[in-house]
């Protein structure tokens, strides 16, 4: 079974364009990308505005966030990231997706990937930001 991790985009960006590992600057972006790239077999960014995104591709800065957008925006959102999950990760059975992303990029996305037959997990789901934070500190050890 293949581990890829599913990283939610943040507000905190560079100006410029950038691959987009390297766009978000936050810290909680940066830990969680350093523990992505390290228990992961594969990485993906969950954007607002450019949905699934490989780590590697160069992408412009933006302001653009699914707290903002409509259910049915949302939902649109989650259904074009769920045929990109698809297209990428075809055979379901053979990866366990894990989130580090928030409720609004998970709500209706998670449900499609695993009526699909895909395995999601949450490690971090009931931690605050300062735990979320913590626990990669203490995980990237």
């Amino acid at each position: 079974m293949y581990r890829i991790g599913l990283v939610g985009c943040v507000k905190k960006k560079r100006k410029a364009r950038s691959k987009a590992r390297d766009l978000y600057i936050s810290d909680l972006f940066i830990k969680t990308r350093r523990y992505s790239e390290r228990h992961y077999d594969r990485w993906f960014i969950l954007s607002a505005k450019y949905h699934l995104v490989e780590p590697e591709t160069y992408i412009e800065s933006y302001d653009e966030t699914l707290n903002e957008k409509t259910k049915t925006e949302r939902l649109e959102w989650a259904e074009t990231v769920f045929r990109q999950v698809r297209d990428k990760l075809p055979h379901p059975p053979s990866y366990e997706l894990h989130f580090h992303a928030g409720i609004r990029y998970r709500e209706f996305l998670i449900p499609l990937l695993v009526e699909a037959g895909y395995t999601c997990k949450v490690p971090l789901e009931h931690l605050k930001i300062g735990e979320q934070l913590a626990w990669y500190e203490r995980h990237l050890k």
